[in-house]
């Protein structure tokens, strides 16, 4: 597998990412190619679809061994499931799979550039392939999701402090959209204990308790 671009996202760790492609449709990311991969020929024509697939690798999860169950975040973290049946990193080959839409493709000098929507990934994250999608084949609306459909909808409540607000200024909608998905690793009512979630430059500091999370500072970085 040969890496043909990376994608630059405001992600710098992985707490706080989007746990699926999608979901958190403010966040964005371009995908840098490797020079060997800028050629502008190998784009053409891909203006014309509004969604892409990318192909991609758990650059912090590669690991000698495997384990044949995992404990998704979204059932608490307390309870298996195989990890054929779950989107978890820590597989026998880290291969990610994100849908994301092709917002505008940006002429750079490092080549042409796609600026793309909905992103899940790390910073740097290496991209192995990109395909388009085709809604008429990937898209299945009868589709059954399984034990995430039990979980599919939840969210949090997000409470920022009015003098907290002016100081995320452009970036507040994304903070919020990615603050309801429940940044922590697994539900954990603990009302007294504080979180830390870098996004772009800041450190945003917050507190869960009874389903509401409550933004108690922001530190420039």
């Amino acid at each position: 597998m040969k890496v043909i671009a990376r994608i630059r996202t405001d992600f710098k760790e992985k707490f706080g990412i989007p746990r699926q492609s999608g979901i958190v449709a403010e966040a964005v990311g371009r995908i840098v190619f490797e020079p060997e991969y800028r050629v502008p020929e190998a784009l053409r024509g891909i203006d014309g679809y509004s969604h892409l697939w990318l192909i991609w690798g758990f650059s912090l999860a590669e690991r000698e061994d495997w384990s044949p169950t995992v404990r998704p975040p979204r059932l608490g973290g307390n309870k298996r499931m195989g990890v054929f049946a779950t989107r978890s990193p820590f597989r026998p080959n880290p291969v990610g799979l994100s849908s994301v839409r092709l917002l505008g493709i940006e002429d750079t000098a490092e080549g042409k550039t796609l600026i793309v929507g909905g992103v899940d990934l790390l910073d740097g994250t290496p991209i192995y392939d990109i395909k388009p999608y085709l809604a008429f084949t990937d898209s299945h609306p009868e589709a059954t999701g399984g034990f995430s459909d039990g979980v599919r909808d939840y969210k949090l409540s997000v409470h920022i402090p009015e003098e907290l607000k002016g100081l995320l200024g452009s970036d507040l909608a994304t903070v919020v959209a990615l603050l309801e998905q429940d940044p922590r690793p697994s539900y954990k009512e603990d009302g007294e204990r504080e979180y830390g979630m870098v996004f772009r430059d800041m450190e945003i500091f917050f507190t869960v308790l009874d389903g509401t999370l409550t933004v108690t500072g922001i530190k420039r970085k």
